[in-house]
């Protein structure tokens, strides 16, 4: 076995009148390290031996016996669940409720804590959005906001009331549909993998309950709307920062803000940068590949204009977040900086007659269909991108204007 459970008395340091702490012990045989947890016991050593070393404690002293046998069977069947067995995982199971295991608010809330701790605020607001939701819904239906949720309770039925209420009561986009429940997916896989639930009740998938996913209207300005847009004149100094800003991110394969925000001088080298995107640093791991962006003429003008002076390679390019600041904060700047950027470039893309649905969102888009629409392979976009699958490329893609295809035709003739 890879572990040990048992109940002992800690003598190593007596309580008031001659008692001792009564623990827990869990040894591990692989790593040979013991620890102790506490119970709500102090003895002497006379009543534990009484207690606990008897086969037969007296009529008075089996209620403790019980209930310190029960301590160390709940213990035992956590370890039964860990393979291998770690003492993290055990605390984690261990020293929580009886049945928060099998409760999706608490696991929520787990995860929540563990994504904030790791600065991913973006992320801990999608699960916090997506337990909201669905809190909502189970009030709506049963007049009382619940305090537990059983895994159990989350079937296909469930799910597909779910959507019907987003969409139909409360007048929400499938789109959103699919934004709330991919959290609770991840809540599944992760509940599975830890043994905390039996695959048998995963609601998602064929023949169960599959998540609506929209394909989404293509974001993309065409040639000429592109330098419609880029020789524009601005009517205030915002519009002006803004087109600059969200020229930057098209020259620089569709860069999101966030990316933008977290550039240093170091992820400079000559006439490039090169970096990881935020976005994938904890979901691709084991195939973390950074994205090398040329920089043009446009791309340095807009560095060398908004650029700290400070150019040591542990500062930031542009003055948009901080190291000084907590995670939070800079997390808010980011989103700040995106909306000072689509609310300054929308007035200007209005005045110009070019489109009032625009945002930095439409920026990767066109990077995307225009390098496509100009010779690019689909594998140099996917690269571009940092994508690591084409379907995901494709996606991105706003097809070939018109005027192409009828160029294309015409030269289907041409022998």
């Amino acid at each position: 076995m890879e572990y040990l459970t048992s109940i002992v008395l800690d003598t190593r340091r007596p309580k008031d009148k001659g008692t001792y702490p009564v623990k827990l012990r869990v040894y591990s045989t692989q790593l040979q390290i013991k620890k102790l947890y506490a119970t709500k016991y102090d003895l002497s050593k006379k009543d534990f031996a009484s207690i606990w070393e008897t086969e037969k404690p007296r009529k008075e002293h089996k209620e403790i016996r019980n209930e310190l046998q029960a301590i160390e069977l709940r213990a035992d069947e956590v370890c039964k669940t860990l393979s291998p067995f770690s003492f993290i995982q055990f605390e984690k199971k261990y020293l929580r409720n009886t049945g928060d295991g099998g409760n999706i608010i608490y696991q929520y809330n787990q995860t929540i804590k563990r994504v904030k701790s790791e600065n991913r605020i973006g992320t801990a607001n999608n699960y916090n959005h997506s337990l909201k939701s669905i809190l909502n819904f189970i009030t709506h239906s049963k007049g009382k906001e619940p305090l537990k949720v059983a895994f159990t309770d989350i079937t296909p039925e469930f799910l597909q009331k779910y959507e019907s209420y987003m969409i139909n009561t409360i007048k929400r986009s499938r789109t959103t549909v699919g934004i709330y429940l991919r959290p609770l997916r991840a809540i599944f896989n992760t509940a599975i993998a830890e043994k905390e639930i039996n695959d048998e009740v995963y609601p998602f998938g064929a023949k169960k309950y599959q998540i609506p996913t929209v394909r989404n209207v293509k974001k993309a300005l065409s040639q000429i709307q592109l330098k419609q847009l880029f020789k524009a004149k601005p009517l205030t100094p915002e519009q002006s920062k803004a087109k600059d800003f969200w020229f930057f991110s098209y020259a620089c394969n569709g860069m999101n803000v966030k990316d933008i925000a977290m550039l240093k001088y170091e992820n400079m080298q000559d006439d490039k940068i090169i970096f990881y995107r935020a976005k994938t640093i904890n979901t691709s791991k084991t195939d973390l590949r950074p994205v090398t962006v040329y920089l043009n003429d446009f791309s340095k003008t807009v560095i060398k204009k908004y650029g700290n002076i400070n150019t040591n390679k542990n500062e930031y390019i542009f003055s948009i977040i901080s190291d000084k600041e907590t995670a939070l904060i800079n997390y808010n700047k980011i989103n700040n900086f995106t909306k000072f950027i689509n609310q300054n470039l929308k007035k200007l893309a209005i005045n110009e007659g070019i489109t009032s649905d625009i945002s930095t969102y439409w920026a990767r888009h066109s990077f995307a269909t225009n390098s496509i629409r100009n010779g690019a392979s689909m594998e140099f976009v996917m690269e571009a991108l940092s994508h690591n699958n084409m379907k995901t490329t494709v996606g991105y893609f706003a097809g070939f204007e018109d005027k192409d295809k009828k160029e294309f035709m015409q030269k289907l003739m041409d022998f």
